[in-house]
């Protein structure tokens, strides 16, 4: 049975950290803080917001260097596809990030563990670890493995809806729509469950922090079932 521990971690990505605090905080959730009536902000939230910052700055200069020939709107969107909540819970899932984390009783219950805007905020949250720790070098040699990597994956992911509109009258199969099938948790963390429909048929579900992510996450998910 693998152990979840931050060596273990800091194994996966690749770096050790001299302050361990910083992996630590980037690795604790607010509910877990609120919980233990902790130091309010030991917890990921601010690390994180550094960490978009840097993997902004490090995917816009990869992006800029990559294509001398690509236009401003394309950078945008292509940057936008690498950093959108999706792509970045799937580098989160990747590293198994939700298993390191420290929750509080009632979010560990209620699935944070497993919900995809946790997952890919905890993604940020290293990169801003690793940043606060090591520098902008160790952030970037970080995100140019995990984030960088599988593009063309990530891309399909965040142009999904448009790319299944595209096939689905090709085919002339019938009616796509988007059904909202329930909202969950408070106003300002809320998640949207959302099924893909094909006429009358269930294609695929997504779930997101806003009904388009969960809308892209399901037209992914009935594209990667086309596929198969």
């Amino acid at each position: 049975m693998e152990e979840y521990s931050l060596s273990r971690l800091e194994e996966k990505i690749g770096y050790t950290f001299e302050n361990k605090e910083f992996l630590k905080q980037a690795m604790t959730h607010s509910s877990f803080t609120n919980e233990q009536k902790i130091n309010q902000h030991a917890h990921y939230e601010r690390i994180e917001f550094l960490g978009d910052a840097v993997l902004e700055l490090v995917s816009s200069e990869f992006l800029y260097f990559a294509d001398p020939e690509m236009t401003e709107g394309n950078l945008t969107k292509t940057r936008a596809s690498i950093v959108c909540e999706q792509a970045l819970a799937i580098t989160g899932r990747e590293l198994e990030l939700g298993k390191y984390m420290l929750f509080g009783k009632g979010e560990e219950a209620t699935g944070g563990r497993e919900r995809e805007s946790i997952i890919a905020d905890s993604v940020e949250a290293v990169i801003g670890a690793i940043y606060l720790d090591g520098g902008m070098e160790c952030a970037k040699k970080f995100i140019k493995r995990f984030v960088l990597n599988d593009l063309e994956h990530k891309k399909l992911f965040y142009d999904a809806k448009s790319i299944l509109q595209e096939l689905v009258q090709e085919k002339k199969a019938g009616e796509l729509t988007y059904v909202l099938l329930r909202e969950e948790g408070p106003e300002h963390n809320k998640q949207f469950y959302v099924a893909a429909m094909l006429q009358d048929k269930q294609i695929g579900t997504g779930t997101g922090r806003s009904k388009k992510n969960a809308e892209q996450q399901a037209a992914y998910e009935a594209l990667m079932k086309m596929k198969k």
